[in-house]
């Protein structure tokens, strides 16, 4: 794909998501579910192999990553030594279990995101 094309698919992305965000604002009318966390997580890859930079995604999804080994790190915890290491996995429940608003999750999660993409933008700049 041509640089133009990666953009309006970007865009197409980003666009989808904020519509999301907005007709669910809270409270929320509608669960995504894993079919499109998961179609979102696959697009943000592909575009990364698109943009001839996957390694991006080790900064910027760091959340990706982090959600995914606590839930990994929660079943073997319970399988090898049967103790739990989060109240709850994947671990944004755990937080929920810690009486955390779902509103305090959002914006903790998604600060860190904003501030992981920065760093990448700023190092996209240097190198």
């Amino acid at each position: 794909l041509h640089g133009e094309a990666i953009t309006y698919l970007a865009g197409a992305l980003v666009g989808g998501m904020l519509g999301f965000l907005v007709y669910n604002w809270n409270p929320a009318r509608i669960f995504m579910g894993d079919t499109g966390s998961l179609f979102i997580g696959g697009m943000v890859m592909g575009l990364a192999f698109l943009c001839d930079q996957p390694l991006i995604i080790i900064i910027v999804g760091l959340i990706y990553l982090i959600e995914t080994a606590s839930v990994m790190l929660q079943v073997t915890s319970f399988k090898l030594f049967h103790k739990r290491i989060f109240k709850m996995s994947p671990i944004h429940h755990h937080f929920e279990k810690c009486d955390w608003s779902e509103r305090k999750i959002v914006t903790v999660f998604s600060s860190v995101t904003f501030v992981l993409c920065a760093i990448t933008f700023i190092l996209s700049l240097v190198l």
